[in-house]
C-alpha cells in the first residue's frame, strides 16, 4: 500500500534526520541538578531511525530502512520478533525502501548520489544482486504503485524531458517496460487505480488554485478529463488515492472552507460526495488492499491524528493500550488480518509494532531508543500561541529545559523550511540535544505555514522577509515575557527557508544575539532562476508565492540577505551540503564572505557528501555538536 499525501507547496525542507550508534568511548555524560543528566550529541543520535511498513507476501516480515550502521540500508524485520536481517550494505548512499514484491521477497528501493535528489529506482533480487530499473544520467525516478494483478508496477521518470515526469509500466517477471503516459503538458502525476486503467493528474494554475484530471490509459488517445476544477474562485485540489474497487477517486478539496477535506469522485456516475471532513486538514487517506479498512490522517495542531475505520461497519478500529505517541506508517497485510504501525513522540524515536486484528495486545518489533538516556531527562513540547504585530495569533511548540527550574535559560526560535512547511511534534535529536543542554526552543509556525487553513497559508505571499520576519521578532517578545527565559539571550536558527529567515533576522534586524543558518536561501533571484528542472510543474505556483525573478527582481534582491552582509552585527554559524540542488553551495559561500568582509564573526561547516538535509549519522552528530559549541560560546 502506498500512502499518498497532498501538499499545496513544493519547495519543502527535508529537515534534521535522527539516529546514531557511536562507539561507547565517544559518549560523554555530565551530572547536573541533582539526578538530572545532560548528554552529548553522540548520545542523542545513538538511536535508530526506522521507516517503511511493507508486509511481505506470506506475512512473515516487514521491509524497513534503518540507519543503525550510520547510513540507511534495507532490512527484513521478522514478525515473530526475531532479529532483523540486513538486506543491503551500502556505505556511501542511503537506501530508502518502497515495497516487497507482491509474490516473493524481491524488493524495490530508491537512492540518489550524495544528496543530489536524482533518485533511481532499484530492485534487489532474491540472490541479493541489484538492478537499476531507471538507468541513465541526470534523471529522477519514483515508484508509484503495484497493479492489482501482481504482475506489473508503475514508475515515473523524467528521462525523456527533464521538466516533466512520464509514466512507465514494468513487468514483474523481467523488468521490461512500456511508456503508458507521455506527459507533454506539464501535469503532476498523482496516483493510478489498482487495475491500471485510471491515472489521476493535477495541474497547478497558481499557488492557490489547482485542478484534477483523469486519463483512461486503456483508451487510444489518452485524453484528459477534468474531474475537479474550474471553480468560480481559487480552490486547491489534490489526489489522495483510488478505492480498491477502482470505482472512486478520493481527493482533497478546500472549496468549502479553510481546510482540506476528502471528497469521493465516482468514475462511472461522475458524481462527487463528501468522504471525510473535520476542523483540520485531512492530510491523507488510503485503504487496505482488500478495502476492509480505511486510514485517514488529520493534521491537528502540528501532530497527525489517525482515524482507522472498518469500511463495512463504519466503526473505528480500537487498538489495545499503547505507549504514548503518535501512530505513523499504518499498513495492512493483503488479507487485512495483520496491521503494522509506528509510534513516535518528542521523547522517543519511531518504533515498529505489529498487531493481529482483534488481539489483546500489539507486539513491539524494534527498540530504537538509547538505553543510556533516561527518558525523564528529555522534554516534550507544548503548543503555545502568541500575538504578532497585527494581532494575528501565531502557533508554535515550546520546549522548556529542565534547567529552567533553577535558573533563567537562553532561548532559540527554530524556524521550519518551506515556504509552507510546518513545525511538528516528534523525536528530534537536535532539539533534544539543545534543550537537554539548557536551551529553550520555540518551533514557530509563522504565517505561511501549512496546517492552519488556507487564509493563514497565503498570508506571507510576496511578503517574505517582512510579515513572516515580524512574526519571528514578535516570537522573541513573547519569549521575553516568560519569567524563566533570559530576555537578553535569544537566538534564531532554521534550515532551508528557515535558514533564509534566520539570515534575514540577522541582516535586517538587531534583535537576535546569534543565528544558525542551515542551508538557507540568501539570494532569491539566483535560487528562483535555478530551481531544479523537474520542478517545472510547480514553477508558477512558486513564483506566485515568492515572486518571478524576471519581473520582481528588485523586491527579491531587497529581501536577499547576501546583499546585506554588512548589516550583520552578531555571530552567525552557516551549515551547508555541497551537493544541495535546492540551495546551491554558492549561496552559503557568498553569505559567509559578505559577513566576514565587515569583520563580524561567522563560522562555516560544509559537508562534501550531503545535499538538502543530512542523511549520514556522523554528519548529523558533527552538525549538532557544532550548534551547541557555537551557542555555548556566543549565546549562553
Amino acid at each position: 500500500m502506498k500512502l499518498t499525501q497532498f501538499s499545496m507547496f513544493s519547495f519543502v525542507f527535508i529537515g534534521f534526520l535522527t539516529g546514531c550508534q557511536p562507539k561507547q568511548e565517544d559518549v560523554k555524560l555530565e551530572v547536573k541538578l541533582n539526578d538530572f543528566q545532560t548528554y552529548s550529541a553522540e548520545e542523542f543520535f545513538k538511536t535508530t531511525s526506522v521507516f517503511g511498513s511493507s508486509i511481505n507476501q506470506d506475512n512473515t516480515a516487514v521491509l524497513v530502512s534503518s540507519d543503525e550502521t550510520g547510513i540507511f540500508n534495507a532490512y527484513r524485520v521478522p514478525l515473530d520478533g526475531s532479529a532483523k536481517i540486513a538486506l543491503t550494505a551500502s556505505t556511501a548512499e542511503s537506501i530508502y525502501v518502497y515495497s516487497w514484491f507482491p509474490s516473493d521477497d524481491r524488493l524495490l528501493y530508491h537512492a540518489d548520489q550524495g544528496g543530489d535528489e536524482l533518485d533511481h529506482v532499484y530492485v534487489r533480487k532474491l540472490d541479493g544482486s541489484i538492478v537499476d530499473l531507471t538507468p541513465g544520467e541526470n534523471l529522477k525516478a519514483s515508484f508509484i504503485d503495484w497493479h492489482e494483478d501482481d504482475k506489473q508496477f508503475f514508475i515515473t521518470s523524467n528521462e525523456r524531458d527533464p521538466k516533466y515526469f512520464d509514466l512507465y509500466k514494468y513487468q514483474v517477471s523481467d523488468y521490461s517496460r512500456e511508456l503508458v503516459y507521455q506527459n507533454v503538458t506539464g501535469y503532476e502525476i498523482g496516483n493510478i487505480s489498482p487495475n491500471g486503467r485510471w491515472l489521476a493528474l493535477t495541474k497547478s494554475n497558481s499557488n492557490s488554485d489547482s485542478d484534477i484530471f483523469l486519463v483512461d490509459l486503456t483508451s487510444k488517445d489518452k485524453n484528459t478529463t477534468m474531474v475537479a476544477g474550474s471553480a468560480p474562485e481559487d480552490v486547491a485540489f489534490g489526489v489522495y488515492t483510488f478505492s480498491p474497487d477502482n470505482q472512486q477517486l478520493i481527493y482533497a478539496s478546500n472549496a468549502d472552507g479553510e481546510f482540506n477535506q476528502a471528497m469521493a469522485y465516482d468514475v462511472k456516475s461522475q458524481t462527487h460526495t463528501l468522504s471525510y471532513a473535520t476542523d483540520w486538514d485531512v492530510s491523507f487517506s488510503y485503504f487496505s488492499e482488500d478495502g476492509k479498512y480505511r486510514v485517514t490522517g488529520i493534521n491537528k495542531d502540528a501532530q497527525t491524528v489517525l482515524d482507522i475505520v472498518d469500511t463495512a461497519t463504519g466503526q473505528k478500529v480500537l487498538l489495545p493500550n499503547l505507549p504514548a505517541g503518535d501512530l505513523r506508517g499504518v499498513n495492512f497485510s493483503e488479507d487485512s488480518s495483520l496491521m503494522v504501525f509506528y509510534l513516535n513522540s518528542d521523547t522517543s524515536p519511531s518504533n515498529l509494532f505489529t498487531y493481529n486484528m482483534g488481539a489483546d495486545a500489539a507486539v513491539r518489533l524494534t527498540d530504537t531508543g538509547n538505553p543510556n538516556i533516561n527518558e525523564s531527562n528529555m522534554v516534550a513540547g507544548e503548543v503555545k500561541r502568541f500575538k504578532s504585530f497585527d494581532g494575528l495569533e501565531i502557533p508554535g511548540i515550546l520546549y522548556k529545559p529542565k534547567q529552567a527550574g533553577k535558573e533563567k535559560v537562553p532561548a532559540l526560535i527554530m524556524i521550519h523550511g518551506g515556504p509552507g512547511g510546518q513545525s511538528r511534534f516528534g523525536y528530534s535529536g537536535v532539539t533534544q540535544h539543545l534543550v537537554n543542554n539548557g536551551y529553550a526552543v520555540f518551533k514557530i509556525n509563522n504565517r505561511g505555514s501549512s496546517g492552519y487553513g488556507k487564509t493563514f497559508f497565503h498570508l506571507d505571499d510576496k511578503k517574505h522577509g517582512d510579515h513572516d520576519l515580524k512574526d519571528v521578532v514578535f516570537n522573541k517578545k513573547y519569549l521575553q515575557s516568560i519569567d524563566w527565559i533570559d530576555a537578553e539571550k535569544i537566538g534564531v536558527m532554521g534550515g532551508s527557508y528557515g535558514g533564509y529567515l534566520t539570515m534575514a533576522a540577522m541582516a535586517f534586524t538587531d534583535e537576535f544575539k546569534v543565528g544558525v543558518n542551515i542551508f538557507g536561501v540568501t539570494n532569491w533571484v539566483r535560487t528562483l532562476k535555478n530551481i531544479p528542472s523537474y520542478w517545472e510543474t510547480a514553477r508558477k505556483s512558486l513564483y506566485d508565492e515568492l515572486g518571478d525573478p524576471e519581473t520582481d527582481e528588485k523586491r527579491l534582491t531587497d529581501i536577499s540577505p547576501v546583499f546585506f552582509g554588512h548589516q550583520v552585527k552578531n555571530p552567525v554559524l552557516v551549515v551547508q551540503g555541497a551537493n544541495d540542488p535546492r540551495v546551491l553551495q554558492v549561496e552559503s559561500d557568498e553569505m559567509v564572505a559578505a559577513i566576514r568582509k565587515v569583520g563580524t564573526h561567522v563560522e562555516y561547516l560544509l559537508f562534501d557528501d550531503e545535499g538538502h538535509g543530512f542523511s549520514k549519522k556522523d554528519n548529523r552528530i558533527e552538525a549538532s555538536n557544532k550548534y551547541l559549541t557555537f551557542l555555548d560560546e556566543y549565546l549562553k
